[in-house]
């Protein structure tokens, strides 16, 4: 939005919904200074800088999220992201690059806008059939099963972009069973959210998150026994759980607690176990991505230029205090 929007939306805020509107709006505003500081001053690991054959990208999984899950294969490795957000990570990864030889399987509607299948070797935008009304997401099974087929189908390289463990939370919902129609008219109402308004407890959003890594990792445990080849197992960003007073993950918000991300090597074999179950088969059901954007809550994010700020000294002053940010 513009700044003559934000203002129009925050005068019908204020109206509307008194002091509330009015923090809302402050919020919107703080977060997109954050952003523009972010535009100025960026920094991360690409994961074209590490060597693998196949990347498994987890969505929106804190580095510290980890320890919660007992799996042979995790460590405690971590990195910083490129991004605070999948979109900006979907452009930076892919956006300046030679894709010919990769294939790119993902749950993430970002891709439609940001990607085109004839830059790759394969782009499987899981999303655009797989999406699950119960659910409200897009579950990794479909994932996992559409991987390995793109994987056996010879690309040099696979990314494969799960929507887990980012909310909904499958196994723990926690955004009140809302059919996914109907988050267009409550776009901020999601877990996030709640916490920031302390409708839910702390506690409680950390176990559902870690409850919906397990589910994921689930899947991962399959694919990485039905694929052979060298894994980097990673996230696009983090997210924020109240630190410098922000949640979720919101575009170009440079903090390390949001931009630090799992970066676990380990290696895949395959031993012919399972047989994927869809094989590349598409549906014939077509999904608004729209909506799909605001049940995975992506669509409140600023404007680029709703802030304009110039301050360097100030970000090496956060960079410097990385050690002094609270992890859960």
């Amino acid at each position: 939005m513009t700044v003559g929007e934000w203002v129009a939306k925050s005068g019908r805020r204020v109206r509307d919904n008194g002091w509330s509107g009015a923090k809302q709006s402050a919020y919107e505003f703080y977060v997109g200074a954050w952003s523009n500081i972010g535009r100025r001053y960026n920094y991360g690991t690409s994961i074209w800088e590490d060597n693998w054959d196949i990347c498994l990208v987890l969505d929106a999984c804190r580095w510290d999220l980890i320890p919660e899950l007992d799996r042979s294969y995790l460590t405690d490795q971590s990195k910083y992201s490129v991004a605070s957000s999948s979109g900006e990570w979907i452009s930076k990864t892919f956006g300046c690059r030679d894709n010919s030889d990769t294939a790119y399987v993902t749950a993430n509607p970002y891709s439609k806008t940001l990607l085109d299948k004839k830059d790759f070797f394969l782009l499987d935008e899981v999303w655009e059939y797989g999406f699950n009304d119960d659910i409200r997401t897009i579950p990794a099974d479909l994932v996992t099963d559409q991987a390995i087929s793109a994987w056996n189908s010879g690309p040099e390289q696979l990314v494969v972009h799960y929507m887990q463990p980012h909310h909904p939370f499958v196994p723990k919902p926690m955004d009140e069973g809302l059919p996914r129609q109907e988050f267009g008219s409550q776009p901020w109402d999601n877990v996030w959210h709640k916490l920031r308004k302390g409708d839910v407890d702390r506690e409680e959003v950390w176990s559902g998150y870690a409850a919906n890594l397990d589910y994921v990792l689930e899947h991962v445990d399959t694919l990485l026994e039905n694929m052979s080849g060298e894994i980097l197992i990673t996230a696009d960003h983090g997210n924020l759980l109240g630190e410098w007073g922000m949640y979720a993950h919101p575009d170009w918000v440079p903090l390390p607690a949001l931009k630090r991300v799992p970066w676990i090597k380990t290696v895949a074999e395959d031993t012919g176990s399972y047989e994927p179950v869809h094989s590349l088969i598409r549906q014939d059901k077509q999904i608004d991505r729209s909506d799909q954007l605001e049940a995975l809550g992506y669509k409140w994010v600023l404007d680029k230029n709703l802030i304009q700020l110039s301050c360097a000294a100030y970000w090496t002053t956060i960079l410097s205090m990385d050690k002094h940010l609270t992890y859960v």
